[in-house]
């Protein structure tokens, strides 16, 4: 029983017999050269839409910020409002002065908390690295 002849196996035999070295090397260069100019393509792809991602995530997060910020004071001026009877308008608008002045204080605080212990995380990592002088 015979199997299927391949006319091109002879060809690619006595190809790959006659070919030299430097002819390999070429070869490898243009297919390395492909290669980057593809991958380079790729990544170029890529950067771009994250970059226009990031537009647009930022984008969101200052519309989102904005909307925050007039509902805090839509909250502050309803509480105002709310409060005016049973404590006057002075009365009301203090007592929600003073707790959102709380609590900014509050945050602030734990900012600062969060800030030494980055600080001290930093440097007890300097500390820990040998010197070299």
């Amino acid at each position: 029983m015979e199997t299927p002849h391949d006319p091109a196996a002879p060809l690619a035999e006595e190809h790959a017999g006659s070919r030299s070295l430097l002819d390999d090397i070429e070869a490898l260069y243009d297919d390395a050269r492909l290669y980057l100019d593809a991958e380079l393509s790729y990544q170029k792809t890529r950067a771009g839409f994250v970059a226009d991602r990031v537009k647009k995530t930022i984008a969101f997060a200052v519309v989102a910020a904005f909307i925050a910020v007039l509902a805090t004071i839509g909250l502050t001026v309803g509480l105002i409002i709310a409060l005016t009877p049973l404590i006057t308008a002075w009365g009301a608008t203090a007592v929600v002065v003073l707790g959102l002045l709380l609590i900014a204080y509050l945050l602030v605080r734990k900012a600062g908390k969060t800030w030494n212990g980055m600080m001290a995380a930093m440097n007890s990592e300097e500390e820990e690295m040998p010197d070299d002088g």
